[in-house]
């Protein structure tokens, strides 16, 4: 029985229903599982994703190019071949494609976590024959602490950095983390703003129904903000940038699952890291597989080869499955000019979390060295 999908020059395609999932390049129709740019690239000539996040994907591709959108859970065809879209609890509006043909049932998780998140549906294990899982986070050393531990270790950063009258600078990807830590955090503390590209989401997600705290906009030609008293979350390219000359006196942190690894955080330069992903760690990805009940397992992006061993190890028909998803980049700046509150599409480098190329600080994390 010849596969489902296939990888094309284009990305992910089924041949029976003539159509795309998270493509990679220009192509007449895609089905997107999250708005992310590795997942979510313009130029396609009609899109579908989940209706939770339209807005997003608007304000990621912009134009009036056709977004069309599923409910959670409903379903449509293409000449014939069934696709529905179910949560991932990636980001806002992230979303499994199940796709059913032919007696076959294949699930694209696109990315994914299992933890619990205010701003996004959470992760829906979907039962199929062939899962394609992402694997960012593969590795046995990802194992994150509860949402709420962190929330409690940043808001006592905040308070002891107002202590000390510096203002909080906290990195994090624009698109669903920041809304995330928003979240989180307690806004009684002090007052809190947004870089630019992150504010562009935040208007996403309240005009999606979105509950978040209120967020000023840091002002494009500020002189001087934060007083020392305030929270700003921006994208991890201003790091080191003259953007932050305008909040005085500043202590910055950023919030990844990279943060496990000290190696990567001393490298990068942050005294103060908060493990924090919106990709599932080990476990969660080990969970995640089972809960589907499949018997063959394709592993994309991440420690995928390490991830795909390990579930031949279970039993399951495991490979690696090449595709171009990057995934969180923990050692690359944004694209852009970060003093720009443009700055690209969504603040990012238009990418995720993705491995880091730091190995040496991974391989000793894997020996049992403190990371």
């Amino acid at each position: 029985m010849a596969d489902l999908l296939v990888v094309s020059d284009a990305g992910l395609y089924c041949p029976a229903g003539d159509f795309w999932i998270d493509p990679w390049r220009s192509v007449p129709r895609a089905v997107i599982t999250h708005a992310h740019a590795d997942h979510a690239r313009s130029g396609c000539d009609r899109y579908l994703c989940a209706a939770p996040g339209k807005l997003v994907m608007r304000s990621r591709l912009g134009g009036t190019v056709p977004i069309d959108t599923l409910r959670y859970g409903e379903s449509t065809t293409f000449n014939g071949v069934t696709v529905s879209l179910h949560p991932a609890g990636h980001v806002l509006g992230s979303a499994q494609v199940r796709v059913e043909h032919g007696g076959q049932v294949w699930v694209v998780s696109g990315d994914y976590k299992t933890a619990p998140d205010p701003t996004c549906a959470p992760f829906e294990p979907v039962r199929c024959d062939v899962f394609i899982t992402e694997s960012t986070f593969g590795l046995p050393i990802y194992r994150w602490p509860a949402p709420e531990t962190i929330a409690a270790e940043i808001d006592a950063w905040w308070r002891a950095n107002q202590a000390e009258g510096k203002t909080s600078v906290l990195l994090a990807y624009a698109l669903g983390k920041a809304q995330r830590l928003a979240a989180m955090v307690d806004p009684s503390i002090g007052p809190i703003h947004g870089h630019g590209a992150v504010m562009k989401l935040v208007r996403a997600y309240r005009d999606s129904g979105v509950r978040l705290p209120p967020i000023d906009e840091v002002p494009a030609r500020a002189k001087r903000v934060g007083q020392g008293r305030a929270l700003v979350i921006a994208p991890p390219s201003v790091a080191g940038s003259g953007w932050l000359r305008v909040f005085g006196e500043v202590a910055v942190a950023q919030a990844s699952g990279w943060m496990t690894v000290r190696g990567i955080r001393r490298r990068r330069g942050f005294g103060t890291g908060f493990v924090l992903s919106d990709h599932a760690d080990f476990p969660g990805l080990v969970s995640a597989v089972e809960a589907t009940g499949a018997r063959r397992v394709l592993v994309t992006h991440g420690s995928s080869e390490s991830f795909a061993r390990f579930l031949r190890g279970r039993g399951l028909e495991a490979d690696v499955l090449a595709t171009r998803f990057t995934g969180e980049q923990p050692d690359r700046d944004d694209a852009g000019d970060p003093s720009d509150d443009t700055l690209g599409a969504d603040g990012e480098h238009e990418t995720e979390e993705s491995v880091p190329d730091d190995g040496a600080a991974v391989d000793s994390a894997l020996r049992g060295e403190q990371p």
